[in-house]
């Protein structure tokens, strides 16, 4: 077949593809403006044990440890289930906490965090009832009166504590 003719019948036909009406549902700019489908909730239906048992909860409470020494500051964040149901900690990133020194100016002299890389992936940490979670890491401080910030960066069970302490 002639290639002078080939040419011409491809640029016809993808012409002829592109001008051929769609339905609404198929176009590009119908998919963009979509809105996503509310699930219909299920019925709840009562149990007799559901009543007569106790009422399961997720609770969960934290501590900020500071250990001031000459030449380290030593930060560790427990977090602790005190609750009767396991909790599930879910994370954006590979960074589920923080550690950061702030002055009596009330600027930043230090984050742990600064300068590391983290993985971009959602994280799951599972904790029973009773169980907890312990993360600690090192200040090399200079004299001064500071505030300690830990941080879990859960998006489900976010927790902030705040500890001052003075290096000498």
């Amino acid at each position: 077949m002639n290639t002078r003719l080939i040419i011409p019948l491809l640029i016809a036909g993808a012409l002829a593809f592109a001008c051929v009406p769609r339905s609404r549902t198929e176009s590009p700019l119908a998919l963009s403006a979509a809105q996503p489908v509310k699930p219909v909730a299920p019925i709840a239906r009562a149990r007799k044990h559901d009543s007569a048992g106790p009422k399961q909860e997720v609770k969960l409470t934290s501590h900020l440890d500071v250990g001031v020494a000459p030449n380290e500051v030593r930060l560790a964040l427990e977090v602790r289930n005190v609750g009767n149901k396991h909790a599930e900690l879910d994370f954006a990133s590979g960074q589920s906490y923080d550690f950061a020194v702030i002055d009596s100016t009330g600027r930043e002299v230090w984050r742990w965090a600064t300068g590391r890389m983290f993985t971009q992936s959602v994280q799951n940490k599972q904790l029973g009832a009773g169980d907890k979670m312990r993360v600690a890491e090192g200040w090399t401080p200079r004299a001064g009166r500071y505030t300690a910030v830990a941080t879990l960066n859960s998006s489900n069970y976010p927790i902030e504590q705040r500890v001052e302490f003075v290096v000498r």
